[in-house]
């Protein structure tokens, strides 16, 4: 089996290692655009060694965004400052990935450290929308629900972001459909009660989003992969679990997807999570032996040795690192050393590397 710093390939892409950036919102943009915040912030990512680096959830719509203050993809004028983070990203020997989401009934919330609850309009919120009038909880806005010609702007909305995306030199596009946002709320039951043609049976509540990865690999080239995230459960009877997800991979699988990002929970606020390190890899793990396709890891996956055993071990082909290179952006470096692996430094910071240690360019 692989180890974690084996080179890894889908499509004409060769990642250099297994280990890659989770998306991380840092609610920190005006407007959608990006700013000098995130340059730093992804570009010290991708100096610390790992192979794929992702931006946040990047709103395809102003009312897609989970906050105000949230990255968005839904104007061309905010190619240009993605692409100079992408150049710099390129420059370190890294591949940048782009993740386009929508927050769906979650959105005008205030950010976590203001409390996360609804925005008023006179402070910039919106009228967010779902797949029904329900809210998430009781401090959250009321949506508004989507009607049918509303649905398909959305997926045309999807289309567009990705088209931005290759605009901008992204080598991967990651379609958000976790956390209990729009696609993963019309993927549950438990929120998704239409009755209409995107609602009730399994097929109806996957159709927005095969919808929307068609739409996307409309304007995403062949030669480059793509990635969807799920929450592989809800954490609650009678919603989506594990069971769907492999059905949805295999679906997924001869539609142009190349790897599913295993996350969960996130759909209802009373979900009774299992938490624990590396408590949703065996989701990863099923959903790779079950479906057929290529999956990555996440979830409180902290140290080297932890996450060289999911990929050698076969329970995933890549980890996604989430807080853990908040903590270290240089965690890759790190692992690298631990697991007594020669990986490539930045020629500046030679003088700190191990002896023997090459040069990234």
């Amino acid at each position: 089996m692989p180890h974690l710093f084996d080179p890894f390939s889908i499509r004409s892409l060769t990642f250099a290692n297994r280990l890659f950036v989770s998306p991380m919102c840092q609610y920190s943009s005006v407007d959608g655009f990006s700013n000098d915040w995130y340059f730093v912030h992804l570009g010290s990512r991708a100096v610390g060694g790992a192979a794929l680096v992702f931006t946040e959830a990047s709103a395809v719509s102003p009312e897609g965004r989970i906050s105000p203050q949230d990255l968005g993809i839904w104007d061309d004028g905010h190619i240009a400052g993605l692409a100079r983070i992408v150049r710099f990203i390129h420059a370190q020997r890294t591949l940048a990935g782009l993740q386009i989401a929508h927050a769906g009934r979650k959105g005008s919330t205030a950010r976590p450290w203001e409390g996360g609850r609804a925005v008023a309009a006179v402070d910039g919120g919106w009228e967010p929308v779902g797949p029904t009038s329900v809210a998430f909880a009781d401090a959250y806005p009321v949506p508004r629900a989507l009607t049918v010609p509303e649905i398909s702007a959305i997926v045309g909305k999807f289309r567009d972001a990705a088209r931005r995306a290759l605009d901008a030199g992204f080598d991967v596009v990651e379609i958000h459909g976790a956390h209990g946002y729009l696609i993963g709320e019309f993927l549950s039951p438990l929120v998704n009660t239409r009755t209409d043609a995107y609602g009730g049976s399994f097929d109806h509540r996957i159709r927005l989003c095969l919808e929307i990865v068609d739409a996307v690999r409309t304007v995403w080239p062949e030669r480059l992969p793509l990635f969807l995230r799920i929450s592989s459960t809800d954490w609650k009877d009678g919603g989506w679990d594990v069971d769907q997800s492999v059905e949805l991979a295999r679906r997924l699988r001869g539609r142009g997807v190349d790897l599913i990002d295993c996350s969960s929970g996130g759909t209802v606020h009373d979900a009774k999570v299992a938490l624990g390190p590396g408590y949703q890899v065996p989701f990863a793990e099923r959903i790779r032996r079950e479906a057929g396709i290529a999956t990555g890891a996440v979830g409180l996956i902290t140290d080297a040795t932890q996450a060289d055993a999911i990929v050698r071990n076969g329970q995933a082909d890549c980890v996604l690192i989430a807080r853990e290179l908040l903590r270290d952006p240089y965690f890759p470096l790190r692992a690298a050393r631990e697991l007594g692996q020669q990986v490539p430094w930045p020629s500046q910071y030679l003088r700190a590397a191990p002896a023997g240690t090459l040069a990234r360019s």
